[in-house]
């Protein structure tokens, strides 16, 4: 009895309608892997736009499936499950030389190691708006107890929650990392009246940039929005937490390793801080992106969060939009065919 992936099957019945046919304008092949159903059909529908032949799988690249690779140059990846550097250098042996990944962030990569088995590494571009809007929405129900006054009125208690909520207006935000998500933030933060200050290591917007210490103090919310690297990991640590205003907020978008978690919690339990609203969190991976009602979480740090009254979590969801997941598919093919064509930025 066959066990191959049936979305690959259907890619490879493509493929071989497409070779057989002597008026087909010559194609390249892409391997996607990681790839979720909704991707899926983005990726067959754009196929012939682009003269690309997708072999598609909704597995992550391991050295048990590499042979999926075996052909085409160049991959497309997920950003949900790590690529081993065993599996990299697999990929490069089969004839791999670039990847593309359905994500800004490269923290599942060692880009490193990949270009020192003959691959580069290709990040994407995708709407801003997906995470700008979800990160104000976080802000919002922050400030508003929101995650305690559904619960309650889901249970018929619609008396009034004894903490009152916050104006925007009346507080000042910290933006922190102002590229294209931070700047889009700022864009729509602008509209609610209230004070904003950023950090950068670069400016790129007109706002009033500080340090990161200085933002710390003077903000009553921080929402991170800079890339994790060795730099930016626990950039917002015990010490800087210790930093941060008496009842402030944290909101966290961006990736989970750039907060010290077991900090986080026990500014949260001991009061000093206000709140905080995380879509991401350190050691997601494994168990954010499955249902995980009938199945332990072994994540001790999410488990006490959820625990938390102060705490809103959800599982990294803030780029999900149907406009982001298209940009997402597409720029993915758009930079393997720049890679293909001698277009080395991807």
């Amino acid at each position: 009895m066959s066990h191959r992936d049936p979305i690959r099957t259907e890619a490879r019945r493509t493929e071989s309608a497409t070779s057989s046919s002597s008026s087909a304008a010559r194609t390249t092949g892409i391997t996607i892997y990681g790839c979720e159903r909704d991707e899926a059909a983005l990726f067959r529908e754009m196929s012939p736009r682009f003269d690309i032949v997708p072999t598609i799988t909704a597995a992550a690249p391991s050295e048990a499936n590499i042979e999926l690779a075996s052909g085409n140059r160049c991959i497309s990846v997920g950003h949900k499950t790590r690529i081993a550097d065993a599996t990299l250098l697999a990929l490069g042996r089969v004839g791999v030389a670039y990847i593309s990944t359905r994500s800004i962030g490269y923290n599942h990569i060692d880009v490193k190691y990949a270009e020192s088995v003959g691959i580069s590494v290709g990040n994407v571009r995708y709407s801003p708006d997906s995470v700008a809007d979800y990160t104000l929405m976080l802000i919002l129900m922050a400030l508003r107890n929101a995650r305690s006054i559904i619960r309650r009125a889901d249970a018929h208690d619609y008396s009034l929650n004894d903490v009152r909520g916050k104006e925007l207006r009346d507080l000042t935000v910290g933006v922190v990392g102002t590229g294209r998500i931070g700047a889009a933030v700022v864009d729509r933060l602008r509209g609610f009246g209230c004070r904003i200050v950023a950090h950068d290591t670069t400016p790129k917007v007109a706002v009033n940039y500080v340090d990161l210490d200085e933002l710390l103090r003077v903000s009553d919310i921080v929402t991170l929005h800079t890339p994790l690297n060795a730099d930016t990991h626990h950039l917002i640590d015990g010490r800087r937490i210790g930093r941060m205003k008496n009842g402030a907020f944290i909101v966290n978008t961006g990736r989970g390793a750039l907060i010290e978690t077991e900090a986080l919690i026990a500014a949260l339990e001991r009061g000093g801080l206000g709140g905080a609203a995380l879509d991401v969190l350190e050691g997601e991976e494994g168990i954010f992106y499955a249902d995980r009602r009938n199945t332990s979480v072994e994540s001790k740090s999410l488990l006490r969060l959820h625990e938390l009254p102060n705490a809103l979590i959800s599982p990294h969801t803030a780029y999900y939009t149907d406009h982001a997941l298209r940009d997402t598919v597409e720029n993915s093919i758009v930079n393997c065919l720049k890679f293909e064509s001698g277009d080395q930025r991807g």
